[in-house]
């Protein structure tokens, strides 16, 4: 397996609101720190970059157990020449990613996966807000990258915040998705979303058992993107 750059960290709304920003400050430093520490790419291999929260990172399991890594196992077995950087990032909402973006993106990429949004949700962000950085980070990586391939991560939360916010929450996904023409996973978390035996003790973080149905969740349309 090779090495990814590893990032953990806990999206739970409650845990975040009552830690306050220093919480997510030493997070941040935390993961920082675990940045530096690139993947080593292969000659010739084109990079996908995972740009994403806590799930992405793959919180309360080993790096190799989250999604990421389950791609690039799936990529090796397959024989794709594609190197998985995982920068998922501790209690990352859309405004956070957009602000760390520039940072991101000195590393090389072929394939941009965009999954950012739950904990915007969680929060209650205004939904114009989320609309909003979302598209300011697609804009921002093909300025960067013309050539550059995204996949767009779909999300959905509880109806915590009422039904009109809830509903409108998962509409901004397709939408996006439609007006810059690049591929969607519906719902990451599809069939694993409120099934106990597939989540942590939170309730909200999938085992590894989980991960691997997410894996194939994302495969069914980043396979499709990397054989083209």
């Amino acid at each position: 397996m090779r090495t990814f750059l590893k990032f953990r960290y806990f999206l739970v709304f409650l845990l975040l609101f009552s830690c306050g920003d220093s919480a997510t400050k030493k997070a941040a430093e935390e993961s920082t720190e675990k940045f530096s520490e690139e993947p080593t790419v292969k000659t010739g291999d084109k990079v996908i970059l995972f740009f994403g929260d806590s799930l992405t990172a793959g919180y309360g399991l080993d790096p190799e157990e989250a999604f990421p890594a389950v791609i690039q196992s799936t990529l090796d077995s397959l024989q794709l020449p594609y190197t998985v950087v995982n920068s998922g990032l501790s209690g990352e909402t859309t405004a956070s990613g957009r602000n760390r973006l520039d940072w991101v993106l000195g590393q090389k990429a072929d394939v941009f996966v965009l999954e950012l949004g739950a904990n915007d949700g969680l929060r209650g962000i205004p939904l114009t807000e989320t609309r909003t950085n979302l598209q300011a980070i697609i804009d921002a990586v093909r300025e960067k990258s013309p050539e550059i391939k995204i996949v767009l991560v779909g999300m959905q939360i509880p109806p915590n915040m009422g039904q009109a916010y809830t509903t409108e929450f998962r509409r901004i996904f397709p939408e996006l998705s439609e007006k810059n023409d690049v591929p969607l996973i519906p719902f990451l978390l599809d069939g694993v979303a409120g099934i106990p035996e597939l989540n942590l003790e939170d309730g909200i973080h999938p085992t590894a058992e989980g991960h691997i149905l997410v894996a194939r969740n994302v495969w069914k349309v980043l396979g499709e993107v990397v054989q083209e």
